[in-house]
Protein backbone atom coordinates (compact mmCIF):
# COMPACT_ATOMS: atom_id res chain seq x y z
CA UNK A 1 0.00 0.00 0.00
CA UNK A 2 2.77 2.39 0.99
CA UNK A 3 4.70 1.48 -2.16
CA UNK A 4 1.55 2.15 -4.22
CA UNK A 5 1.05 5.54 -2.61
CA UNK A 6 4.71 6.41 -3.19
CA UNK A 7 4.42 5.39 -6.84
CA UNK A 8 1.26 7.50 -7.25
CA UNK A 9 2.95 10.50 -5.59
CA UNK A 10 6.03 10.02 -7.81
CA UNK A 11 3.87 9.90 -10.93
CA UNK A 12 2.00 13.03 -9.86
CA UNK A 13 5.28 14.81 -9.19
CA UNK A 14 6.63 13.80 -12.58
CA UNK A 15 3.45 15.02 -14.30
CA UNK A 16 3.71 18.28 -12.38
CA UNK A 17 7.37 18.74 -13.36
CA UNK A 18 6.62 17.96 -17.00
CA UNK A 19 3.73 20.43 -16.98
CA UNK A 20 5.93 23.09 -15.43
CA UNK A 21 8.70 22.40 -17.92
CA UNK A 22 6.27 22.61 -20.82
CA UNK A 23 4.83 25.83 -19.48
CA UNK A 24 8.30 27.29 -19.09
CA UNK A 25 9.21 26.19 -22.61
CA UNK A 26 6.08 27.80 -24.02
CA UNK A 27 6.79 30.97 -22.06
CA UNK A 28 10.39 31.03 -23.29
CA UNK A 29 9.29 30.52 -26.89
CA UNK A 30 6.82 33.38 -26.57
CA UNK A 31 9.40 35.70 -25.03
CA UNK A 32 11.96 34.76 -27.67
CA UNK A 33 9.60 35.48 -30.55
CA UNK A 34 10.29 38.75 -32.35
CA UNK A 35 7.99 41.57 -31.45
CA UNK A 36 5.48 42.02 -34.27
CA UNK A 37 6.22 45.15 -36.30
CA UNK A 38 3.46 47.69 -36.06
CA UNK A 39 3.36 49.28 -39.48
CA UNK A 40 1.77 52.38 -38.00
CA UNK A 41 4.95 52.92 -35.95
CA UNK A 42 7.19 53.09 -39.03
CA UNK A 43 8.49 56.56 -39.78
CA UNK A 44 6.99 57.71 -43.08
CA UNK A 45 8.21 61.29 -43.15
CA UNK A 46 11.00 63.53 -41.86
CA UNK A 47 11.46 67.18 -40.92
CA UNK A 48 12.53 67.91 -44.50
CA UNK A 49 10.57 71.03 -45.56
CA UNK A 50 9.75 71.10 -49.26
CA UNK A 51 8.96 74.81 -49.15
CA UNK A 52 12.35 75.61 -47.63
CA UNK A 53 14.09 73.54 -50.30
CA UNK A 54 12.02 75.32 -52.97
CA UNK A 55 13.09 78.69 -51.52
CA UNK A 56 16.72 77.62 -51.99
CA UNK A 57 15.97 76.83 -55.63
CA UNK A 58 14.35 80.24 -56.08
CA UNK A 59 17.36 82.00 -54.53
CA UNK A 60 19.65 80.34 -57.06
CA UNK A 61 17.38 81.15 -60.00
CA UNK A 62 17.26 84.76 -58.84
CA UNK A 63 21.05 84.94 -59.28
CA UNK A 64 20.52 84.14 -62.98
CA UNK A 65 22.55 81.71 -65.14
CA UNK A 66 25.35 80.14 -63.05
CA UNK A 67 28.00 78.53 -65.27
CA UNK A 68 31.41 77.76 -63.77
CA UNK A 69 33.63 80.83 -63.39
CA UNK A 70 30.81 83.41 -63.38
CA UNK A 71 29.92 86.08 -60.83
CA UNK A 72 26.45 84.54 -60.46
CA UNK A 73 27.98 81.21 -59.45
CA UNK A 74 30.15 83.00 -56.90
CA UNK A 75 26.99 84.52 -55.40
CA UNK A 76 25.47 81.05 -55.31
CA UNK A 77 28.60 79.70 -53.65
CA UNK A 78 28.46 82.32 -50.91
CA UNK A 79 24.74 81.63 -50.39
CA UNK A 80 25.41 77.89 -49.94
CA UNK A 81 28.30 78.58 -47.55
CA UNK A 82 26.17 80.91 -45.41
CA UNK A 83 23.40 78.36 -45.18
CA UNK A 84 25.67 75.46 -44.25
CA UNK A 85 27.47 77.49 -41.61
CA UNK A 86 24.12 78.57 -40.13
CA UNK A 87 23.36 74.86 -39.57
CA UNK A 88 26.50 74.59 -37.44
CA UNK A 89 28.37 72.45 -39.96
CA UNK A 90 32.12 72.53 -40.47
CA UNK A 91 32.42 73.85 -44.02
CA UNK A 92 35.36 73.78 -46.45
CA UNK A 93 35.84 75.53 -49.78
CA UNK A 94 38.00 73.18 -51.85
CA UNK A 95 39.38 75.30 -54.69
CA UNK A 96 41.05 73.99 -57.86
CA UNK A 97 41.94 75.31 -61.31
CA UNK A 98 41.35 72.78 -64.11
CA UNK A 99 42.16 73.19 -67.76
CA UNK A 100 38.96 73.78 -69.76
CA UNK A 101 38.21 74.56 -73.42
CA UNK A 102 38.41 78.22 -72.32
CA UNK A 103 41.78 77.77 -70.62
CA UNK A 104 42.40 77.42 -66.89
CA UNK A 105 39.33 78.26 -64.83
CA UNK A 106 38.94 78.72 -61.08
CA UNK A 107 36.39 76.37 -59.55
CA UNK A 108 35.50 75.29 -56.03
CA UNK A 109 33.72 72.36 -54.42
CA UNK A 110 31.88 73.03 -51.18
CA UNK A 111 32.12 70.35 -48.47
CA UNK A 112 30.18 70.44 -45.20
CA UNK A 113 30.81 67.73 -42.62
CA UNK A 114 28.55 66.21 -39.98
CA UNK A 115 30.70 64.07 -37.65
CA UNK A 116 29.51 60.59 -36.75
CA UNK A 117 30.72 57.86 -34.41
CA UNK A 118 33.09 56.64 -37.12
CA UNK A 119 35.52 58.66 -39.26
CA UNK A 120 34.32 56.64 -42.26
CA UNK A 121 32.26 58.79 -44.61
CA UNK A 122 29.03 58.72 -46.60
CA UNK A 123 28.68 61.48 -49.20
CA UNK A 124 25.41 63.08 -50.29
CA UNK A 125 26.10 65.34 -53.27
CA UNK A 126 24.81 67.69 -55.96
CA UNK A 127 26.34 69.95 -58.60
CA UNK A 128 25.55 73.65 -58.21
CA UNK A 129 26.69 75.06 -61.55
CA UNK A 130 24.46 75.45 -64.62
CA UNK A 131 25.11 74.76 -68.28
CA UNK A 132 26.65 77.58 -70.36
CA UNK A 133 24.44 78.80 -73.20
CA UNK A 134 25.06 82.01 -75.15
CA UNK A 135 21.98 82.01 -77.37
CA UNK A 136 19.35 82.00 -74.60
CA UNK A 137 19.03 82.51 -70.86
CA UNK A 138 19.35 79.21 -69.03
CA UNK A 139 18.23 79.44 -65.39
CA UNK A 140 18.63 75.78 -64.46
CA UNK A 141 15.83 75.61 -61.91
CA UNK A 142 15.86 71.84 -62.09
CA UNK A 143 19.29 71.13 -63.56
CA UNK A 144 21.54 72.43 -60.83
CA UNK A 145 18.97 74.27 -58.75
CA UNK A 146 16.67 71.52 -57.48
CA UNK A 147 19.31 69.09 -56.26
CA UNK A 148 21.25 71.89 -54.57
CA UNK A 149 18.11 73.11 -52.80
CA UNK A 150 17.26 69.57 -51.71
CA UNK A 151 20.79 68.92 -50.47
CA UNK A 152 20.82 72.11 -48.40
CA UNK A 153 17.59 71.04 -46.71
CA UNK A 154 18.87 67.49 -46.13
CA UNK A 155 21.96 69.00 -44.49
CA UNK A 156 19.80 71.23 -42.27
CA UNK A 157 17.58 68.36 -41.13
CA UNK A 158 20.48 66.03 -40.39
CA UNK A 159 22.46 68.74 -38.57
CA UNK A 160 19.41 69.56 -36.42
CA UNK A 161 19.21 65.89 -35.39
CA UNK A 162 22.81 65.97 -34.13
CA UNK A 163 21.92 64.50 -30.69
CA UNK A 164 20.92 61.31 -32.55
CA UNK A 165 24.51 60.79 -33.69
CA UNK A 166 24.86 58.71 -36.82
CA UNK A 167 27.18 55.73 -37.13
CA UNK A 168 29.06 57.31 -40.03
CA UNK A 169 30.36 60.79 -40.72
CA UNK A 170 28.42 62.54 -43.49
CA UNK A 171 29.76 64.98 -46.05
CA UNK A 172 27.38 67.19 -48.02
CA UNK A 173 29.29 67.98 -51.20
CA UNK A 174 28.38 70.61 -53.80
CA UNK A 175 30.34 70.05 -57.00
CA UNK A 176 31.45 72.84 -59.29
CA UNK A 177 31.90 72.29 -63.03
CA UNK A 178 29.61 69.34 -63.63
CA UNK A 179 28.37 70.84 -66.89
CA UNK A 180 30.46 70.91 -70.06
CA UNK A 181 31.94 74.23 -71.16
CA UNK A 182 31.46 73.25 -74.82
CA UNK A 183 27.98 72.86 -76.23
CA UNK A 184 27.99 69.06 -76.03
CA UNK A 185 29.05 66.85 -73.11
CA UNK A 186 31.85 64.98 -74.91
CA UNK A 187 32.72 67.51 -77.60
CA UNK A 188 35.97 68.82 -76.08
CA UNK A 189 39.04 67.69 -74.13
CA UNK A 190 38.71 64.10 -75.35
CA UNK A 191 35.39 63.74 -73.58
CA UNK A 192 36.65 65.16 -70.28
CA UNK A 193 34.95 68.54 -70.56
CA UNK A 194 32.51 67.74 -67.74
CA UNK A 195 32.29 66.61 -64.10
CA UNK A 196 35.33 68.73 -63.19
CA UNK A 197 34.48 68.92 -59.48
CA UNK A 198 33.80 65.25 -58.87
CA UNK A 199 36.83 64.19 -60.93
CA UNK A 200 39.03 66.56 -58.95
CA UNK A 201 37.69 65.33 -55.59
CA UNK A 202 38.37 61.68 -56.39
CA UNK A 203 41.87 62.50 -57.67
CA UNK A 204 42.57 64.47 -54.48
CA UNK A 205 41.36 61.59 -52.29
CA UNK A 206 43.63 59.22 -54.19
CA UNK A 207 46.65 61.49 -53.72
CA UNK A 208 45.98 61.88 -49.99
CA UNK A 209 45.23 58.15 -49.61
CA UNK A 210 41.80 58.84 -48.10
CA UNK A 211 39.65 56.83 -50.49
CA UNK A 212 39.23 53.98 -48.02
CA UNK A 213 37.35 56.29 -45.64
CA UNK A 214 34.54 56.72 -48.15
CA UNK A 215 31.87 54.02 -47.92
CA UNK A 216 29.07 55.30 -50.19
CA UNK A 217 28.07 58.22 -52.37
CA UNK A 218 24.49 59.39 -53.05
CA UNK A 219 24.18 61.85 -55.92
CA UNK A 220 21.16 64.08 -56.50
CA UNK A 221 20.60 65.68 -59.91
CA UNK A 222 17.35 67.04 -61.42
CA UNK A 223 15.02 66.03 -58.59
CA UNK A 224 12.44 68.84 -58.60
CA UNK A 225 10.23 68.03 -61.63
CA UNK A 226 6.52 68.35 -60.86
CA UNK A 227 6.02 65.05 -62.68
CA UNK A 228 8.79 63.36 -60.72
CA UNK A 229 9.94 59.96 -62.00
CA UNK A 230 13.40 58.82 -60.95
CA UNK A 231 14.52 55.67 -62.74
CA UNK A 232 17.19 53.27 -61.50
CA UNK A 233 20.54 54.19 -63.00
CA UNK A 234 22.21 51.16 -64.60
CA UNK A 235 25.77 51.79 -63.43
CA UNK A 236 24.82 52.64 -59.85
CA UNK A 237 25.68 50.17 -57.07
CA UNK A 238 22.79 47.72 -56.87
CA UNK A 239 22.66 47.52 -53.07
CA UNK A 240 22.35 51.31 -52.80
CA UNK A 241 19.63 51.31 -55.45
CA UNK A 242 17.76 48.58 -53.56
CA UNK A 243 18.01 50.42 -50.23
CA UNK A 244 16.61 53.62 -51.71
CA UNK A 245 13.89 52.05 -53.84
CA UNK A 246 12.76 49.80 -50.97
CA UNK A 247 12.43 52.89 -48.79
CA UNK A 248 10.48 54.70 -51.51
CA UNK A 249 8.12 51.75 -51.74
CA UNK A 250 7.63 51.70 -47.97
CA UNK A 251 6.79 55.41 -48.04
CA UNK A 252 4.28 54.94 -50.85
CA UNK A 253 6.36 56.65 -53.57
CA UNK A 254 6.53 53.89 -56.16
CA UNK A 255 5.15 56.26 -58.81
CA UNK A 256 8.09 58.61 -58.29
CA UNK A 257 10.60 55.72 -57.99
CA UNK A 258 9.39 53.16 -60.56
CA UNK A 259 11.03 49.83 -61.21
CA UNK A 260 12.57 50.85 -64.53
CA UNK A 261 16.13 51.74 -65.45
CA UNK A 262 18.27 54.04 -67.58
CA UNK A 263 21.96 54.75 -68.09
CA UNK A 264 23.32 58.20 -67.18
CA UNK A 265 26.88 59.55 -67.07
CA UNK A 266 27.08 61.90 -64.09
CA UNK A 267 29.25 62.94 -61.14
CA UNK A 268 28.94 59.49 -59.55
CA UNK A 269 31.01 57.76 -62.25
CA UNK A 270 34.38 58.86 -60.84
CA UNK A 271 33.51 57.44 -57.42
CA UNK A 272 32.41 54.15 -58.95
CA UNK A 273 35.65 53.97 -60.95
CA UNK A 274 37.59 54.49 -57.71
CA UNK A 275 35.76 51.60 -56.03
CA UNK A 276 33.36 53.68 -53.93
CA UNK A 277 29.73 52.46 -54.10
CA UNK A 278 27.55 55.21 -55.61
CA UNK A 279 24.01 55.87 -56.80
CA UNK A 280 22.63 58.60 -59.07
CA UNK A 281 19.11 59.89 -58.36
CA UNK A 282 18.06 61.78 -61.49
CA UNK A 283 14.80 62.41 -63.35
CA UNK A 284 16.13 62.76 -66.87
CA UNK A 285 12.70 62.75 -68.54
CA UNK A 286 12.12 66.46 -68.00
CA UNK A 287 9.36 67.57 -70.37
CA UNK A 288 5.63 67.85 -70.96
CA UNK A 289 3.59 66.63 -73.93
CA UNK A 290 4.72 69.48 -76.17
CA UNK A 291 8.10 70.71 -74.94
CA UNK A 292 11.51 69.55 -73.77
CA UNK A 293 12.72 71.38 -70.65
CA UNK A 294 16.21 69.92 -70.18
CA UNK A 295 18.93 72.34 -71.29
CA UNK A 296 16.37 74.79 -72.69
CA UNK A 297 15.06 78.20 -71.66
CA UNK A 298 12.05 76.31 -70.26
CA UNK A 299 13.98 75.03 -67.21
CA UNK A 300 12.32 77.59 -64.96
CA UNK A 301 10.94 77.75 -61.44
CA UNK A 302 7.34 77.02 -62.48
CA UNK A 303 8.36 73.47 -63.46
CA UNK A 304 9.60 72.70 -59.91
CA UNK A 305 7.48 71.30 -57.09
CA UNK A 306 8.08 71.54 -53.31
CA UNK A 307 6.24 68.21 -53.05
CA UNK A 308 8.76 66.51 -55.35
CA UNK A 309 11.64 67.95 -53.33
CA UNK A 310 10.00 66.69 -50.13
CA UNK A 311 9.59 63.18 -51.54
CA UNK A 312 13.25 62.98 -52.53
CA UNK A 313 14.42 64.42 -49.20
CA UNK A 314 12.33 61.98 -47.17
CA UNK A 315 13.40 58.98 -49.23
CA UNK A 316 17.09 59.82 -48.99
CA UNK A 317 17.07 60.53 -45.24
CA UNK A 318 14.98 57.48 -44.37
CA UNK A 319 17.18 55.25 -46.54
CA UNK A 320 20.28 56.07 -44.50
CA UNK A 321 19.74 53.56 -41.63
CA UNK A 322 19.46 50.73 -44.16
CA UNK A 323 22.52 51.98 -46.04
CA UNK A 324 24.55 52.25 -42.81
CA UNK A 325 23.48 48.75 -41.75
CA UNK A 326 24.59 47.22 -45.04
CA UNK A 327 27.99 48.93 -44.85
CA UNK A 328 28.60 47.32 -41.46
Amino acid sequence: MIRTVIRILSLLAAVFLIACANGALIANKESASPTPVNKSDEKLTTDFDGERAFAHVKAQVDFGPRPAGTAALEKTRQYILRELKSYGLKTTLDQFTPMTPKGKMKMANIIAELPGESPEIIIIASHYDTKLFTDFTFLGANDGGSSTGALLEIARVMAAARPEKTRYTYQFVFFDGEEAICREWSECLNGKDNTYGSRYMVERLKSTKELNRYQAMILLDMVGDKNLEILKEDESSSWLVDAIWNTARRLGHTKQFPNRSQSITDDHIHFLAAGIPAVDLIDFDYRDDQREFWHTKEDTLDKISPQSLKIVGDVVILSLPSIEFQIR
